[in-house]
């Protein structure tokens, strides 16, 4: 995991979004277009920049009384409009733990 402050040199190869950990009890959140948190993953806000990307990251890290550890992940876009993890930590990340799970290829 990069920390934000690692995060200066923001490359974006395809869709994004910000992502942590939540204060009180750890649970991954997602941040919202609506500058709030979600467990959700289809409540991501959305990036396709550097520059979106460094905001919304910005914002993000700001706000470390909700959330910890804030950082750009890739998600995948489907033709339905679904929102995916765009690789294999973050897909962990979103179904919790491996014991007993097969992981996706």
């Amino acid at each position: 995991m990069t920390s934000p402050l690692e995060q200066k040199k923001i490359k974006i190869a395809g869709p994004s979004m910000v992502t942590a950990n939540r204060t009180w009890d750890g649970a991954v959140i997602y941040r919202t277009a609506s500058h709030g948190w979600s467990a959700e993953l289809a409540d991501a806000a959305i990036v396709r920049t550097s520059d979106e990307a460094r905001a919304l990251l910005a914002e993000s890290a700001a706000d470390d009384v909700g959330a910890v550890g804030a950082y750009i992940a890739p998600v995948e876009i489907k033709n339905s409009g679904a929102i995916m993890p765009g690789n294999l930590r973050e897909h962990i990340r979103a179904e919790g733990v491996t014991i007993g799970r097969s992981i996706p290829a």
